[in-house]
């Protein structure tokens, strides 16, 4: 695989990051605790979605490939830490790039809490590097972001009706709504929600569907890029660590790549 020294040098730099599983974006972790999720991502795009929505066959196959880390620490019982790390590398019918991505630190505050549910707000600060800092944007456009999330989240016992018998023990619902103020790149709006299923202590399974929009395309008076990602997965828990893997998959959007992959990660909570 093309520049797959550097790829494998950002595992280990990654894979040396203060370690710790994902709780829900809404609950904060507690005081003292924190947990790393490193993720590798491999999509693929043959076709992108035209101004309107349809899809078309791109000029040669996009392939984007990823490897990133996720790290949040509890300072307090209502206030999170999390720094977000990316390594890239990808090639299209223009060329190829091999380099940082992003790199994002913030911090996420616990507005309410109850026994179910929970409602917090996150501020973030993000460096862009030098790969694809927007789905729909060539590498190394974009300079830096500020993020503002809400997130509203809530649990179940059981789940969505099912019968006592097929039900998991536990499930979660939660919606996160963000804008991001972007220097280099338009601004956008971001929607993700995620709904997740425990059985027993060691197997969850998520869904999730990420979400979004550009306010204006690059040439002007363009209307702004759009899509939408699916995403399934199923976690294995092995004490403090667990193993993650499944499939993301664009569905619709704007001016965006019909890009498709697997998804795997390791966790370690501490």
């Amino acid at each position: 695989m093309p520049g797959g020294a550097p790829l494998l040098g950002a595992v280990l730099i990654l894979a040396t990051l203060t370690p710790g599983a994902a709780m829900a974006g809404p609950w904060t972790m507690p005081k003292g605790k924190g947990q790393v999720i490193v993720k590798y991502e491999d999509m693929r795009a043959d076709e992108g979605f035209d101004p309107a929505g349809d899809p078309r066959p791109l000029w040669g196959e996009q392939r984007d490939r990823a490897l990133r880390s996720f790290s949040e620490y509890g300072l307090t019982d209502r206030l999170t830490l999390q720094l977000k790390a990316d390594w890239e590398q990808g090639e299209d019918a223009f060329g190829g790039y091999d380099g940082r991505g992003p790199i994002e630190v913030g911090a996420t505050w616990q507005v309410w809490r109850d026994d179910r549910g929970a409602v917090s707000v996150y501020a973030g600060y993000a460096s862009n590097g030098d790969g694809r800092n927007a789905l729909y944007a060539d590498p190394g456009i974009g300079k830096e972001d500020v993020e503002i999330r809400v997130s509203a989240g809530r649990s179940f016992n059981g789940a969505f009706g099912m019968s006592p018998r097929r039900a998991p023990d536990h499930s979660f619902a939660e919606v996160q709504v963000a804008g991001r103020s972007r220097d280099g790149l338009p601004n956008e709006i971001r929607i993700d929600a995620t709904v997740g299923a425990h059985f027993g202590d060691r197997w969850m399974l998520m869904g999730q569907a990420f979400a979004g929009r550009a306010d204006e395309g690059f040439a002007p008076g363009a209307p702004g890029a759009r899509w939408l990602s699916l995403e399934t997965t199923l976690v294995r828990h092995f004490g403090p660590w667990s193993v993650q893997g499944g499939w993301r998959q664009a569905v619709a959007g704007r001016d965006a790549p019909v890009s498709r992959g697997p998804v795997l990660a390791v966790w370690r909570r501490f």
